[in-house]
């Protein structure tokens, strides 16, 4: 079973930055894919980044391309979202989750199968 623990929120101010961390055990993550979602209050949950455990590949939605970076440390088993330049709009709780989404559900919430218990991020202006 995987396990999935967010860190690294907080409260900051407009054009600040935070980075976010997904800390993952459990079973092998090759070939899954890890992706970075917010929620924020009333608002539906929503793609935000995305990267492959085994390979390069990685995507952002494009509110945050250019500001959001997603990156990987295999050996410890973390997957880091860097937000610079955040805005009041990127306020929302921050979700990492993991599976096996095709290419084209690879956005979808219900393409991940595990979930973390998501991370807190307020961006004061």
């Amino acid at each position: 079973q995987v396990l999935l623990v967010e860190s690294g929120g907080g409260l900051v101010e407009v054009g600040g930055s935070l980075r976010l961390s997904c800390a993952a055990s459990g079973r092998a993550f090759n070939y899954r894919y890890i992706g970075w979602f917010r929620q924020a209050p009333g608002k539906e949950r929503e793609f935000v980044a995305g990267i492959m455990w085994s390979s390069p590949y990685s995507d952002y939605a494009d509110s945050v391309k250019g500001r959001f970076t997603v990156s990987r440390d295999n050996a410890k088993n973390v997957v880091y979202l860097q937000m610079s330049n955040l805005k009041a709009e990127d306020t929302a709780v921050y979700y990492c989750a993991t599976g096996r989404p095709s290419y084209s559900n690879s956005r979808a919430v219900g393409s991940f199968d595990t979930w973390g218990q998501g991370t807190q991020v307020t961006v004061s202006s």
